[in-house]
């Protein structure tokens, strides 16, 4: 079997696939602030920001933008983003945000409501808006909500990032009090086994 060979423009669209998600990121947060929606940049992107601040070589490119807002500003956030260019496509029981029509999901604004549950099985909700802070051009996760919300969710991707967090020296065995009992155990769990 003939292995496939590298494109010629490779590093371009490698490139280009994280400009693509540093402009979605920014087209979107600007259009929620424009329209006075509260919200807070989370999932990778937030993780990103966060390793940033001690060591840019550990920031992991991520393929979507997860923001929080609260479910009652979910009206107005529709009609910021879609104002904005985006698509809105309800899927899976996601609200998402689509650069254009045939667009793939896997490349959109993903919608997270804040002190919701994700899977009625979890052992906390999502913080609120309100535990955030500024970066220069949008709002982002504190770093403690960013780990709860890490942390509570516990999937695959998820270890991944809290070991990026724990990598660079963001977070350590110091948490275990600052956290739930549940979520300080899967903590302990991680820094035991990383695997």
């Amino acid at each position: 079997m003939a292995s496939a060979g590298l494109r010629d423009d490779t590093l371009d669209r490698m490139v280009h696939a994280v400009e693509k998600v540093r402009s979605r990121l920014l087209k979107a947060t600007e259009a929620l602030r424009m329209a006075d929606v509260e919200y807070a940049v989370a999932g990778g992107n937030a993780v990103a920001a966060w390793v940033a601040q001690v060591d840019e070589g550990a920031v992991r490119n991520t393929r979507d933008v997860d923001i929080l807002i609260r479910r009652s500003d979910l009206g107005r956030a529709r009609h910021a983003l879609e104002s904005a260019g985006f698509v809105y496509r309800h899927s899976a029981g996601m609200d998402l945000f689509l650069d254009s029509q045939g667009a793939s999901a896997r490349e959109a604004v993903h919608l997270i409501f804040a002190l919701e549950l994700v899977r009625p099985e979890e052992p906390a909700a999502n913080p609120d808006v309100t535990e955030s802070q500024n970066a220069k051009d949008f709002r982002v996760l504190s770093l403690e909500a960013l780990v709860r919300i890490k942390l509570t969710a516990f999937w695959a991707k998820d270890r991944m990032h809290l070991l990026d967090m724990l990598d660079v020296g963001l977070i350590d065995s110091s948490w275990f009090n600052r956290l739930p009992f549940v979520l300080a155990e899967r903590l302990r769990e991680l820094i035991r086994d990383p695997r």
